[in-house]
């Protein structure tokens, strides 16, 4: 739910600011030689201006993609915890050596992030199963892992939200890109097809057009392309080094267990 929240927040504020930027920055009056007329471009500014109705959809797209990047980067920052991750598990590793369980959640609870959580709720776990007389330590240490897993099966969707929304703008904005581009030739050729001498402002519109959103459609689909490509890698390394982490958590406690 709070995910479809932000997801449609980021949708409507990043479109609200495309169409000002459109409207009132790239379409200002000062960017073109006719002024009001906005059709024959003095700069940069006003060449992106006549790119069409397409280019406030693909300014869209590209704010979404520096908006998703930011907050995937914050995201897996504080899924990281306070301090570095080889640090963090060095230091619950020698609490839990030394079979000092209260100060290894301790430990989890001032690092916190994904990690600690789940090793805090595998500690936890593990302190509850051990005043069970009745269990033998097999059963102990299923019942440890098992909490593992499942604390793991809840935090790995956090580690991998907005990552199909990142994959997604970029296949919209490649074929936005081209709609934009096929419209702009349409223009252009119409242009051409004239009786008598060519519109050569209608022809050098169209062809703006078409070279605009190309320009902005590969923009913002490699912007979302590298992203994805970069935090997919991210998680992946992030959850090897937490399943890693719970497997050496799990076989100290059986080995403190055994003794």
């Amino acid at each position: 739910m709070k995910q479809s929240i932000f997801l449609t927040t980021v949708i409507i504020v990043t479109a609200i600011v495309a169409i000002v930027i459109y409207q009132f920055i790239l379409g200002n009056p000062a960017n073109f030689r006719n002024g009001e007329l906005r059709t024959v471009p003095d700069n940069l500014l006003g060449t992106v201006y006549t790119g069409g109705i397409v280019v406030p959809f693909l300014i869209t797209l590209t704010l979404m993609d520096i908006t998703l990047v930011f907050e995937r980067l914050f995201s897996l920052r504080k899924a990281n915890g306070k301090r570095s991750m080889p640090a963090f598990l060095k230091a619950v590793q020698g609490h839990l050596m030394n079979n000092r369980i209260d100060d290894a959640v301790k430990e989890c609870d001032a690092q916190r992030g994904s990690a600690a959580n789940i090793i805090r709720t595998g500690l936890e776990r593990y302190k509850q199963v051990m005043s069970e007389k009745k269990l033998d330590n097999e059963k102990r240490m299923a019942e440890t892992q098992r909490a593992i897993e499942e604390a793991t099966s809840l935090e790995t969707p956090l580690l991998e939200r907005n990552l199909i929304a990142l994959s997604t703008i970029a296949s919209i904005a490649t074929m936005a890109g081209l709609l934009g581009t096929t419209v702009g030739m349409i223009r252009a050729f119409t242009a051409l097809a004239k009786a008598g001498a060519p519109d050569a402002i209608q022809l050098s519109i169209g062809i703006s057009e078409a070279l605009i959103n190309t320009a902005l459609g590969l923009l913002a689909a490699i912007i979302g392309i590298v992203a994805y490509n970069f935090f997919v890698t991210k998680v992946d390394n992030f959850t090897y080094m937490i399943d890693e982490a719970s497997y050496n958590v799990v076989q100290i406690l059986n080995t403190r267990s055994n003794d």
